[in-house]
């Protein structure tokens, strides 16, 4: 296999900390780019003295906001946080994230021939009205609500994409990511998964926004990362579903955690935050005809690993927060 030098925007994020890794592990020289507001180094724990020795690993401080010149052959542009409560907080820098971040990332791009990899979302199809999602559905996203700063981020991103590569033949892949969980998520991201697993791990009620009777189809990290490099390496522009097809409702997925952790979950309801998505689920049929993509991690076995994962980190917060 060659290899190449690997620009990830996002790498020290959740889903950019794994991908990373993963792309250090397969020989190439890697550049994580980030600006660390939801990013951090401690995402790659152990190995991070590993990496700084390889002489094949970059971490560079930088906003996409801003421009750059860096040389890559490929680049997956991760940049953006993925979570409401980060997105929502500063909403206007999440759109100039979304918007300008891509366009200068295209505009690398182009200038150095690099193949770009954008990391869309399932938030384009907002509140779908076709189930599941194929990528040829268009999406039901209101322009003016509390979370289209992200969803009408990303759907700009992919006609800067789309632009870029019908007028400059910029060599692109449009990635749209489902619902994705595993180590490495923030303790206070605002997911659905990563608040029921630290409510559980604490004694607290789950808190459910709603009935509880909407849907979410769950991908473990390793399985997401499994198809970003596929379909970079695929001979289409996408876009390209990426997740795990199994659907689960929220209440479900509760009572799954109860399950895992040997302990049922006590539920507390709250009222279900505008444009808040009764139903998604990603079609695959796409992914596995051009990708031969295939998750393969269960929703139990993810969940140990996450599990383990959020219970650690918590318990080093706790130790950090009680006095000398």
């Amino acid at each position: 296999m060659s290899t190449h030098v690997v620009l990830v925007t996002g790498g020290a994020g959740f889903i950019g900390s794994h991908l990373c890794l993963r792309l250090f592990d397969e020989g190439h020289h890697v550049i994580c780019l980030d600006n660390y507001f939801t990013g951090r180094r401690e995402n790659f724990g152990e190995r991070h003295s590993e990496l700084m020795l390889s002489g094949r690993f970059e971490f560079v401080r930088h906003d996409v906001v801003e421009p750059i010149i860096l040389e890559a052959d490929r680049i997956f542009h991760l940049a953006c946080p993925a979570s409401p409560v980060h997105y929502q907080y500063n909403p206007v820098k999440t759109i100039k994230t979304n918007v300008v971040g891509t366009y200068h990332m295209m505009g690398l791009a182009k200038r150095t021939k690099a193949r770009i990899l954008l990391a869309s979302t399932s938030e384009v199809y907002g509140d779908p009205s076709v189930h599941p999602q194929p990528e040829t559905y268009w999406g039901n996203v209101n322009p003016i609500g509390v979370r289209s700063c992200y969803d009408e981020g990303k759907r700009v991103a992919e006609t800067l994409a789309m632009d870029y590569h019908r007028q400059h033949k910029v060599d692109i892949r449009i990635a749209r990511i489902f619902n994705t969980y595993g180590p490495n998520m923030a303790t206070n991201d605002g997911r659905v998964m990563s608040n029921f697993i630290c409510q559980a791990l604490q004694g607290q009620p789950a808190t459910i926004y709603g009935e509880g009777n909407q849907t979410r189809s769950f991908c473990y990290v390793s399985d997401l990362i499994d198809g970003f490099c596929r379909l970079m390496e695929a001979d289409t522009t996408g876009p390209v579903n990426l997740g795990n097809d199994t659907e689960i409702t929220i209440l479900e997925l509760v009572e799954t955690i109860g399950k895992v952790m040997g302990k049922p979950m006590e539920i507390i309801h709250k009222p279900l935050p505008q444009d808040d998505p009764t139903r998604r689920r990603p079609d695959l049929t796409l992914a596995r005809k051009l990708l031969n993509y295939e998750p393969k991690v269960s929703l139990q076995e993810g969940l140990g690993r996450t599990i383990e994962y959020l219970a650690r980190i918590l318990d080093e917060q706790a130790n950090a927060a009680e006095p000398n």
